[in-house]
């Protein structure tokens, strides 16, 4: 008997919508089995059924069974077995899963006290010994703690130590290293292996990154439209694809290897920064430099990638160029213009916006979810040109970012994520900025949205020559994308130069250290 066997599972909607057609798979113990595909696949949606996380509405057919358990139609005793006993979920979000009102002490005690019985002494004991499982340094210290004083990393390892808390035999885990930077990742994923190994667990692994597919999953199931496209070994799925979605999926997926773009012809620069420094002084604690004395320079139609760690100071960079933070010390200039002082007045903010523009790496939460956003896209031109023909331009920035703009009606939670960042993407173009800055804002999107939005990107910079400072923990987009790359390691720029030298002869260790850690390319 297979740990999880999932065998023609289906599932629609009252309106008649068929999400899953007769998805079958199985999960062995010390297994790891991959589920890829683009966004809107069905993997969440398979991933979920395993513990019974439908939607309310949704009409299921087939069977799922977790230790020879069936999940489909149970009653609230079988999936209360199986969700306290044999089966547990580590999810994409760690902050979105956790009560920021609440202490990680508190978040890992209360299955074990409410579920199991235990008092409070056991329960404290029990989670010290799973955070130290999770290789967290100060578990004592960190029982103490809220979610909003760890980092990404931290706060993820808490997620796997709080879905270890009954010893599942099958964990299922939906994107558990999307917005995690290279190294961080690399720790994620030697930590669920080796829980795994000596666990005997199986393994569910939903993901969009096929590098960490192929470097992780012994078995892989390409989802495409709810339908199982291919199936099989890992490296023969990667290597040698029978299905053409499959071949597609990989021939999207960046890799270190090819050619970084030409650097613009232009020698002037309209990004300049010198001496930038930023440091945070929390109550009660030591004093944080998030940035050291920055000097950076890009020309005119270049590219720039910030690369480095979470907490190497990238988007604290980032947001004084833009005006969000405040810098301590040092000067920005964009075309020439002094940039550094905060705005003061409409008329010194607008001109300001009009430098610079940021598109974040949340789009669903940059975006007004209660406006449409064809408006979203309107305001910005109305309030910087009171433009009579905004809803005109609204259509032609839409088409531009390669959306339909019939789209303009709809509201952020009826696209895709890769419909809402073009949208982002229009909003930051509408009032045609001179430097536009990336702060990771291809993360979150599967291999084949994340190609259309670089070459968007692209094409964007050669049409109307603009300057883009690209902040992003994949190497290998910074490649494809990027002329010249910067390395910031705990606020301080520790290498620079041409990226494609910067990653084929790292100079510094840090760097080096970097690379160590990206996934192994496909078929390696």
């Amino acid at each position: 008997m297979s740990l999880l066997e999932i065998d023609r599972l289906g599932l629609s909607l009252p309106d008649g919508r068929m999400l899953l057609h007769d998805v079958s798979l199985t999960v062995e113990r010390g297994q790891t089995v991959g589920l890829v595909g683009e966004s809107g696949s069905g993997k969440s949606l398979t991933s979920r059924a395993v513990l019974g996380l439908l939607p309310a509405a949704a009409a299921t057919t087939g069977a799922v069974r977790v230790e020879g358990a069936d999940v489909l139609g149970a009653g609230s005793r079988t999936l209360t077995d199986v969700r306290r006993h044999r089966a547990a979920m580590v999810f994409q979000d760690p902050r979105a899963g956790i009560n920021p009102m609440r202490t990680i002490g508190d978040h890992l005690t209360e299955a074990l006290r409410l579920n199991e019985g235990w008092g409070a002494p056991r329960a404290r004991d029990k989670a010290l010994e799973l955070l130290a499982a999770v290789q967290l340094p100060r578990p004592q210290e960190h029982l103490r703690q809220y979610p909003h004083e760890l980092s990404g990393g931290m706060l993820q390892r808490v997620m796997i130590a709080g879905a270890l808390t009954t010893d599942p035999a099958l964990l299922v885990c939906d994107e558990p290293t999307t917005a995690l930077d290279v190294t961080t990742q690399a720790e994620i994923i030697a930590l669920l292996k080796r829980l795994r190994d000596e666990r005997g667990m199986g393994m569910l692994f939903v993901t969009h990154d096929l590098n960490l597919a192929a470097s992780l999953c012994d078995r892989l199931v390409v989802l495409r439209a709810g339908v199982v496209e291919e199936e099989g070994p890992a490296r023969e799925v990667l290597r040698s694809p029978r299905s053409d979605y499959a071949r597609r999926l990989i021939a999207a997926t960046p890799t270190l290897a090819g050619a970084s773009p030409d650097a613009p012809a232009g020698p002037e620069p309209m990004l300049e920064v010198r001496g930038l420094a930023k440091t945070y002084t929390p109550r009660g604690k030591q004093p944080v430099v998030a940035v050291r004395d920055a000097d950076l320079d890009v020309p005119a139609g270049g590219a720039l990638a910030i690369v480095g760690e979470s907490g190497s100071g990238k988007s604290t960079l980032a947001r004084m160029i833009v005006g969000l933070e405040q810098p301590d010390a040092g000067e920005i200039r964009i075309a020439g213009r002094e940039r550094t002082a905060a705005p003061r007045g409409r008329a010194a903010r607008l001109a300001h916006a009009r430098s610079v523009q940021m598109v974040f790496q949340d789009p669903y939460l940059s975006l007004d979810p209660r406006i449409p956003v064809g408006r979203a896209v309107a305001d910005a031109l109305r309030l910087h040109d009171g433009a009579a023909d905004a809803a005109t331009r609204v259509d032609e920035l839409l088409a531009a970012v390669g959306l339909d703009p019939a789209l303009a009606g709809r509201r952020p939670r009826t696209l895709s994520g890769g419909q809402r960042q073009r949208v982002a993407i229009a909003r930051a173009l509408a009032v045609e900025p001179d430097v536009l800055v990336m702060d990771e804002a291809t993360s979150a999107l599967d291999v084949s949205v994340q190609a259309q939005v670089l070459e968007l990107v692209s094409r964007i910079r050669a049409e109307r020559g603009l300057t883009l400072l690209f902040i992003s923990h994949d190497l290998a987009v910074v490649r494809q994308v990027c002329e010249e790359a910067i390395v910031m390691r705990r606020g301080e720029i520790v290498e620079r130069g041409r990226t494609a030298r910067l990653l084929a002869a790292p100079q510094h260790d840090y760097t080096r250290a970097l690379l160590a850690s990206v996934p192994a390319a496909l078929g390696a």
